[in-house]
C-alpha cells in the first residue's frame, strides 16, 4: 500500500505545509499531498495510507465542478502527464496539482450549516459563534436556518484563532471580506445540494482564497475534502447527537477520548484508527465523485 510521509523532488521547495509539500517551478506551484494528517493544529506522527491521493483527487473533482462560477488556481490537475514532471510522475501521480502562485489572504473562510464542534462550545458559552448571534434553543448538531460565516486567522505553524467579521475587515479590507463571505456561502450551498443528492450532509467546511495580479479573488488550496469539511450520511443524522463522521473528525474524536493534554505532541494513532480513517476517506470519496483510486 502506498504511504508517503514527505516528498523530495529536484525542484525548489517553496513550502512544507502540515500535509502538503509545495514546490516552485517557472513562477507556478506544484502542490503534492502527502499522507500526513493534522488535528488541533498538530501534525501527527502517524500516516494514513493513500490519504494524499484521496484529498488531491476529491479536490480536483470539486474544482472542476465549481469552476463555472468562481475562478480557481488550478493550471493542471494531472501534472504527471506534463513533460516537466514525467521523470518523477510515479511519485506525484494522483497526488499533485500544478497551480498559479498567488497572493493569499491570511484568513480561513469557514461556513457552518450545522452547529457542532468548536461552534457548539462557543454557542453554549455565549450564544454566538465568531460574533454571529445564533438562534436560542438550538440543540447539538441542529441545522442553522441559514448557513453562517465564521472566519479564523490562518497560521502555518501556530493555532488558528476565531475572529469576527469586523476583525476580518480590518485584516483584509471591507470589500474583499464581503466578497469572500458571499462566495463562501454560495459555494457551500452549491456543494451541499449536490452532496444531499448523494445522501451526504456537509455540516461545515472551510475555504482559502488568494488574489491574482488583477486583484480578482481566486479559490485556492483544497475544497470539500475530509480534511476541510465535516461529512455525515443523511440516514445517520439526528438532532442532539453527532452522526458517525466520514472525515477527520474520526481522528479528532480518538484524540479527545485519549489522555492527551492537547499541549504536548499528540500520541500515535493505533492501527485500527489508521485503517478506519483510510476506509472513511475512501468511502466519502467514492460516494461524492463516483470514482475509485
Amino acid at each position: 500500500m502506498d504511504v508517503v510521509e514527505s516528498v523530495k523532488l529536484p525542484l525548489k521547495l517553496f513550502k512544507k505545509g502540515k500535509v502538503r509539500d509545495v514546490f516552485e517551478i517557472d513562477g507556478n506551484l506544484l502542490i503534492v499531498s502527502t499522507d500526513r494528517i493534522s488535528a488541533f493544529d498538530y501534525v501527527l506522527k502517524s500516516l494514513i495510507p493513500e490519504k494524499g491521493k484521496i484529498l488531491n483527487q476529491i479536490t480536483a473533482f470539486w474544482f472542476r465542478y465549481t469552476k463555472s462560477f468562481i475562478k480557481n488556481h488550478i493550471i493542471c490537475d494531472e501534472p504527471h502527464k506534463l513533460d516537466d514532471f514525467k521523470e518523477f510522475s510515479n511519485i506525484i501521480k494522483k497526488r499533485a496539482v500544478l497551480v498559479k502562485k498567488l497572493d493569499t489572504f491570511p484568513i480561513e473562510a469557514i461556513v457552518r450549516g450545522y452547529i457542532v464542534g468548536s461552534g457548539w462550545k462557543s454557542y453554549e458559552k455565549t450564544g454566538e459563534i465568531s460574533g454571529v448571534k445564533c438562534p436560542s434553543g438550538l440543540k447539538f448538531a441542529d441545522k442553522f436556518p441559514e448557513p453562517i460565516f465564521t472566519p479564523t486567522t490562518k497560521s502555518e505553524k501556530g493555532h488558528d484563532e476565531n475572529i469576527d467579521f469586523k476583525e476580518m475587515e480590518r485584516t483584509i479590507g471591507k470589500e474583499y471580506s464581503e466578497k469572500i463571505r458571499d462566495l463562501s456561502i454560495k459555494l457551500y450551498k452549491f456543494a451541499k445540494e449536490y452532496a444531499l443528492k448523494k445522501g451526504i450532509i456537509i455540516a461545515d467546511t472551510k475555504f482559502e482564497f488568494g488574489r491574482d495580479n488583477r486583484g480578482d479573488i481566486v479559490l485556492i488550496d483544497e475544497i470539500f475534502t475530509p480534511d476541510s469539511s465535516r461529512f455525515w450520511k443523511v440516514e445517520d443524522y439526528s438532532r442532539g447527537t453527532e452522526p458517525p463522521p466520514f472525515d477527520k473528525q474520526f481522528v479528532r474524536n480518538f484524540l479527545l477520548n485519549s489522555s492527551w493534554d492537547m499541549k504536548s505532541n499528540p500520541p500515535e494513532l493505533p492501527d485500527d484508527v489508521i485503517n478506519k480513517t483510510r476506509e472513511k476517506y475512501l468511502e466519502i470519496y467514492k460516494i461524492l465523485t463516483g470514482e475509485t483510486l
